[in-house]
């Protein structure tokens, strides 16, 4: 289920693009740590998602996909 990680790959690069403009116009401390902790959860998403997409990690256990197969054990 890779589409899952391309939406939120273009998820994430929505919400960058709405920040964006507001980021450089931080004029406090308080705003400086907020964007700053902003950018990294982003950069740590992108890469989960890239690394999922890239297949370096397996996808959530909700995504992987279920094969229906019968299994029978030989008693």
């Amino acid at each position: 289920m890779r589409h899952y990680a391309i939406l939120r790959l273009l998820l994430a690069a929505f919400f960058l693009y709405i920040a964006w403009p507001v980021i450089p116009s931080a004029s406090s401390n308080t705003e400086l740590i907020f964007w700053g902790g902003w950018l990294l959860f982003l950069l740590l998403v992108i890469g989960a998602n890239l690394a999922t997409l890239l297949q370096m990690t397996s996808p959530p256990v909700m995504e992987q996909e279920q094969y229906n197969e019968r299994r029978r054990d030989n008693y």
